[in-house]
């Protein structure tokens, strides 16, 4: 039996597959519950010491004879997260997440020092966004000057479990280039960004891989900790967006991949940089070569848990509920952005809910619209892909939401393209397991295509397709939706 292993390291939970690649089957999984440490401000943090416990418990669940079969393994974490590390490797301070948006006086403060969004957007492909890394940095400096002090080594989330297995600090480009302390164009960290926080924050950042080469061996510590063998090989890794692109097969041009978790997010393959003058769009790399460009929401499934929550529903009741109601949801409209919000840049954002009368408060057009405003979240990017010059031909849906076969004909019928589903339902964990064999291959000396390997290992259902009367009446429901949109922004900014 030969197996690789691919582990996905969210913001709720840690979770591990096996894969056997010979006979293309899962044969092992596992998964350790993260908890947050969550601020009225804004603040959104983990520690170390969970993702440290969260590793050990998913292997310590995996069955001894089958964790000698693995060759490789790769791994998938949350982008953005800050893992600030002394020169011993231990934590100076939390993990700030993706999803804090405490740090947006340091995304001004970075922008106004490098000469305006536009500049910054032009010469490394990325406006400054609290959710990205390099206003962590710089909040951690103003606000907890002892620990940045002390700070020697500046890693992710998926860079932090290499190291847990490798001991080796190191990166690779898709997941470094969310931290707005790179530059996409050149492929390389920028010594710009970087002299702004500190003259030393770049002698921080690990050294990078390309997403075909290993970041490293198990260790003789991590083999003894975790049951593996020493020396497997660790790929490169990824975010989780990166490896969920591979996990889907999003891997060549005009197929986009549409992630419906806690985020939202869109993206696609593209073989040149996509650099958006707005700033919807991250011109991000990916994890196979190449760039990624992605739409991110920070509020996806939270507007629909949070309604399901209120109305005391279970899923499948919210569902029902939610199918009763017309589309566009008799002109209800709810703006989800519970935690403030990336996409538009609204971080001091809040949700509401608008177009209420007498006649059309009820539990289902409230479902509905908390499902819509969702997808009409992704439409933004999807314009942003299409003025940019993208051709979208289909899009692969993946995340919690993706379970949903309303949601999955609402993202056809708004999105007015197929919409398919892969058959597995762990797209990031499947997309490192990919990836680690891509490299394991590639190690060994053998000419490996990523496309080839994701031919050959995602599974897809049949094609969800629009349909022409439900495209038009979500043309006209997105239209509402943007002028509540356009209208109460201002509030936020």
């Amino acid at each position: 039996m030969r197996t690789i292993c691919g582990i996905d390291l969210g913001t709720q939970s840690c979770k591990l597959i096996v894969y056997d690649y010979e006979k293309k089957s899962i044969i092992a999984q596992s998964q350790a519950p993260l908890d947050i440490i969550a601020d009225n401000d804004g603040t959104r943090e983990q520690k170390t010491e969970w993702y440290d416990a969260a590793i050990k418990t998913c292997f310590a669940k995996i069955d001894k004879k089958v964790k000698n079969s693995i060759l490789a393994v790769g791994v998938s974490g949350q982008q953005h997260g800050f893992v600030p590390l002394d020169d011993k490797g231990k934590p100076v301070y939390n993990i700030k997440l993706w999803c804090d948006t405490s740090t947006a006086v340091q995304c001004s403060e970075l922008t106004k020092a490098f000469g305006g969004e536009k500049k910054l957007i032009e010469k490394t492909g990325l406006p400054m966004r609290p959710g990205y890394t390099a206003p962590k940095v710089l909040w951690l400096k103003k606000h907890k000057p002892k620990a940045f002090a002390a700070l020697k080594h500046i890693l992710l989330p998926h860079n932090y479990i290499n190291f847990l297995l490798t001991g080796e600090y190191q990166a690779e480009y898709g997941d470094a280039s969310g931290t707005a302390l790179f530059d996409v164009k050149e492929r390389k960290w920028s010594s710009e960004v970087c002299k702004l926080i500190s003259p030393s924050i770049e002698s921080y950042l690990p050294p990078l891989v390309s997403s075909e080469k290993i970041a490293g061996k198990v260790s003789k510590a991590a083999a003894e900790l975790y049951g593996l063998n020493e020396g497997v090989i660790v790929s490169s890794g990824g975010g989780d967006n990166m490896m969920g692109a591979i996990g889907t097969g999003a891997v060549r041009d005009g197929f986009l991949t549409m992630s419906l978790g806690t985020s939202g997010t869109l993206f696609g393959y593209s073989k040149t940089p996509v650099i958006d003058p707005t700033g919807n769009l991250a011109a991000f790399c990916s994890s196979s070569g190449g760039w990624l460009p992605l739409l991110c929401t920070m509020n996806c499934t939270v507007a629909s848990e949070e309604i399901r929550r209120l109305l005391g529903l279970d899923i499948n009741a919210f569902n029902t509920e939610a199918a009763k109601a017309p589309i566009g949801a008799d002109g209800i409209v709810i703006l989800p952005f519970f935690n403030g919000e990336r996409t538009p840049n609204l971080p001091n954002g809040r949700a509401s809910i608008n177009g209420i009368t007498a006649a059309n408060f009820k539990k289902e057009n409230l479902s509905r619209a908390a499902l819509e405003s969702a997808i009409f979240g992704m439409r933004i990017g999807l314009n942003g892909f299409i003025s940019l010059g993208f051709k979208p031909k289909e899009i692969r849906l993946t995340g919690g939401g993706s379970k949903s076969q309303l949601w999955q004909k609402i993202a056809a019928n708004v999105m007015n393209l197929p919409v398919r589903i892969p058959t597995g339902t762990e797209a990031a964990a499947m997309g490192a397991a990919i990836q680690a064999l891509w490299c394991l291959q590639t190690h060994e000396g053998k000419k490996s295509l990523i496309e080839v390997l994701t031919d050959e290992h995602v599974a897809l259902g049949a094609a969800i397709k629009p349909e022409s009367k439900s495209v038009s009446l979500y043309n006209s429901a997105y239209a509402v939706y943007s002028k509540y949109l356009e209208a109460l922004s201002p509030l936020y900014k």
